[in-house]
C-alpha cells in the first residue's frame, strides 16, 4: 500500500511537472497575425490583472453596442458614460467565491481543474483605458473586429428572447463589474487564458499556440 501511494504520488507530480514545462514553452511559438489589407481603425485592448486576461473593446460602434447586450443597470454604477468593456471568461468559483487568493479553497481550485464546475462571464466596463504592462492596445480592421464580436458573444450562454443571462450575486470586484452565465467548462487545458488567446486567434493577431497564463499572451506584444 505504501509502495503503492508513492507510485500515485509520483505519477501526479510528473504530471504536474510536464504541465508547468508544457505551459512554459509551448506559448512561445508564435501564431502570427494575417493581416487582411483592410484600415486598422478600432482599437481592442488585452488586459490582465496579473493572473486572469479580458478583452477589452469599445462600448459601441458601428459594428456592435455591447451596452444593449451588457446593460449597465447590471452594475453598481448603472452609470452609462463608459467608452470600453472587457470580457473574460473563466471558471464561476473561482469568479463568484474566490475574491483573492487567500479565499482559494481546495475544492474550488480541484473542480476548476478537472472540468467539475460551469463557467461565467465576467463583463467590466472602463471610462479609459491606458498602456502598460499589463495592457496592450491593438488596432484591428472592421473585418477582424466581427470576429473578435462574433468569438465572445457565442461564449454567452442566453435566455429563450437570446439575452445574455445575469448572475445575480455580491461577489462582483467593484462598482462597473457584473457576472453572466457563459458556455463550456474550464479546466487546466482551456483556462481564461487560453480563452482569451484563442480571441486573438479568431481575429488574426498575434498568440500563441497554446497558453494557460497571461504570459504566454503578452510575451508576444512586448
Amino acid at each position: 500500500m505504501f509502495f503503492l501511494l508513492l507510485k500515485t504520488i509520483g505519477i501526479i507530480l510528473g504530471i504536474v511537472i510536464v504541465y508547468i514545462a508544457l505551459g512554459y514553452f509551448i506559448p512561445f511559438i508564435e501564431v502570427p497575425a494575417k493581416d487582411d489589407g483592410l484600415k486598422k481603425e478600432i482599437p481592442v485592448y488585452i488586459y490582465t490583472n496579473g493572473v486572469h486576461t479580458d478583452i477589452v473593446m469599445p462600448v459601441t460602434n458601428e459594428i456592435m453596442d455591447w451596452s444593449a447586450k451588457i446593460p449597465v443597470t447590471h452594475t453598481k454604477s448603472g452609470k452609462a458614460d463608459y467608452r470600453f468593456v472587457g470580457v473574460g471568461w473563466g471558471d464561476k468559483g473561482f469568479y463568484l467565491d474566490t475574491p483573492t487568493w487567500a479565499d482559494l479553497k481546495f475544492s474550488t481550485a480541484f473542480k476548476a481543474a478537472f472540468w467539475l464546475s460551469e463557467s461565467a462571464m465576467h463583463c467590466t466596463y472602463y471610462k479609459t483605458m491606458e498602456e502598460g504592462n499589463d495592457c496592450k492596445k491593438i488596432m484591428i480592421s472592421s473585418e477582424q473586429y466581427k470576429k473578435i464580436v462574433k468569438f465572445v458573444e457565442e461564449k454567452f450562454d442566453k435566455d429563450s428572447n437570446g439575452n445574455f443571462i445575469l448572475i445575480p450575486t455580491n461577489a462582483v470586484y467593484g462598482n462597473t463589474d457584473a457576472f453572466y452565465d457563459a458556455k463550456g467548462t474550464y479546466s487546466f487545458l482551456d483556462t481564461c487564458n487560453t480563452w482569451t488567446n484563442n480571441a486573438l486567434k479568431a481575429a488574426g493577431q498575434k498568440a500563441a499556440l497554446w497558453t494557460p497564463t497571461d504570459f504566454g499572451i503578452f510575451r508576444h506584444y512586448r
